[in-house]
């Protein structure tokens, strides 16, 4: 179980169980043709809010020893995003850009929010999610109640980024923990296992 904050915008309440700091250990284990790329490493997730209907995410990786101790290498691996419930946008939220929203906002109730859900009576949900090598992913997917799952519906890379075509990922909350998979299509190889890690709140 998790409480719910009654001050957070209704629009966040289905994903308010991942808002905090995480932190804890995982395990890279990719193969590409017959060569399989295993590491261990220590990450740390925030999920925050500022008010708006939206999550913001920051993630850092770094490698870690078997112990699961940090290695005092650079950092791994690391991204930024935005986790959001899917629905069309209308007058009254902002933009495109900084313009202001006309009218009053729809989704400022519970009761608004729960005509949200789909017909499998989950959330769809749209996140997006750029990452300093070059990648840029936008996942669509649904949240049900304390699990998300997530498939890439486009993936933009530069022109000196590695190869990299699609994903998925899974999020969940076991026994209070912050348990994550994460299949990738990278460097000629179609989707498989890429990254899984078990993280504690720490705030």
């Amino acid at each position: 179980m998790f409480d719910i904050d009654a001050s957070l915008p209704a629009e966040v309440i289905p994903l308010s169980w991942l808002l905090g700091v995480w932190e804890g250990t995982g395990v890279i284990a990719y193969k590409i043709g017959d060569d399989v790329r295993e590491h261990e490493f220590r990450q740390r997730i925030a999920f925050t809010q500022d008010g708006g209907p939206h999550v913001q995410y920051a993630c850092s990786a770094w490698l870690a020893d078997a112990d699961g101790a940090d290695l005092g290498v650079r950092p791994l691996f690391s991204e930024l995003g935005y986790w959001r419930l899917s629905r069309p946008f209308g007058a009254a939220d902002p933009g495109p850009g900084m313009l202001p929203g006309v009218g009053d906002p729809v989704f400022t109730t519970a009761d608004a929010v729960e005509t949200l859900r789909n017909a499998a009576g989950s959330f769809d949900i749209e996140v997006s999610i750029l990452q300093p090598g070059g990648v840029s992913e936008l996942y669509l997917g649904a949240v049900d109640g304390p699990r998300i799952d997530l498939g890439t519906d486009a993936v933009v890379r530069t022109a000196t980024a590695k190869e990299y075509a699609a994903a998925t990922r899974l999020y969940g909350l076991v026994d209070d923990h912050l348990l994550w998979a994460w299949d990738i299509a990278a460097l000629g190889q179609d989707l498989r296992t890429h990254a899984s890690g078990r993280l504690a709140k720490v705030d």
